[in-house]
């Protein structure tokens, strides 16, 4: 993985779903071959419908912590990657003065998606899936290996 990133962290408002199922997806598909972590603006918890979309393609998120850009412990990332405008905004003022990209991914929130149960899942499921198909082509290009 020439060029690849050593630490990157993923953000959004509350690091309670579009953080930590990007960051979820990142450490299936690498391991513990770089540092990964995310964060949001304003303090969440993990959200119920994000452990359940998850668990489907057989990633547990279900103990994940969700801290703010102020609890973070390491902050030498090379990108931080905000997939919320809220957390553009953070990420650029972190990254002022490091070296370090702050590249925004404008994700849907599916927090704000009404209706039944499966309508809801549809909604986190639509998202995962686009996480999964950006980080693929933005993040591994030709990091992995051909299936």
């Amino acid at each position: 993985m020439t060029n690849f990133p050593s630490a990157i962290l993923f953000a959004c408002t509350m690091n309670s779903v579009r953080s930590p199922i990007a960051e979820g997806l990142l450490k299936h598909l690498l391991g513990n071959a770089i540092y990964i972590d995310s964060v949001g603006v304003r303090f969440g918890v993990i959200d119920g419908f994000a452990i359940e979309v998850m668990d489907e393609i057989g990633i547990d998120v279900s103990k994940h912590k969700a801290k703010t850009f102020d609890h973070l412990e390491d902050r030498s990332f090379d990108i931080i990657i905000s997939l919320s405008l809220e957390a553009q905004h953070k990420a650029l003022e972190m990254s002022q003065g490091m070296a370090c990209d702050a590249v925004f991914w404008d994700t849907f929130d599916p927090t704000t998606i009404e209706g039944n149960r499966e309508i809801r899942l549809d909604a986190y499921r639509q998202v995962r899936d686009q996480l999964l198909v950006k980080i693929k082509k933005s993040l591994l290009r030709g990091a992995l290996p051909k299936e």
